[in-house]
């Protein structure tokens, strides 16, 4: 498993728990993503082809987080469309991806 708290940073000075550095200027002004806003964006963009939003939500996390983050939304859309329709979350997926189901 990926081990994604170690792409999160603990700055917490020697003597004064709690309290934090602020975080340099370029990092302030972008907005902070977490892997599941990122997967989120990725997967509508490829859905409506639009190669910019792609390539934004690329870069917002690591190549793994991102794997892991699409991995995530597969799985729930599956077992939600599983659920709604009483079919099997095996069949669901072959459905979706066109494959003949067993």
């Amino acid at each position: 498993m990926i081990d994604m708290l170690s792409s999160l940073r603990k700055a917490v000075s020697p003597g004064r728990k709690g309290e934090r550095p602020a975080p340099p200027r370029d990092e302030r002004q972008r907005k902070q993503h977490n892997l599941f806003d990122a997967a989120a964006t990725y997967v509508a963009a490829c859905v409506e082809d639009d190669q910019d939003r792609i390539d934004e939500a690329s870069g917002w996390v690591s190549p793994e987080a991102l794997s892991f983050g699409v991995n995530e939304l597969a799985c729930r859309a599956v077992a939600a469309l599983a659920r709604e329709t009483g079919q099997s979350p095996q069949n669901v997926a072959r459905t979706l991806l066109g494959l003949p189901v067993d």
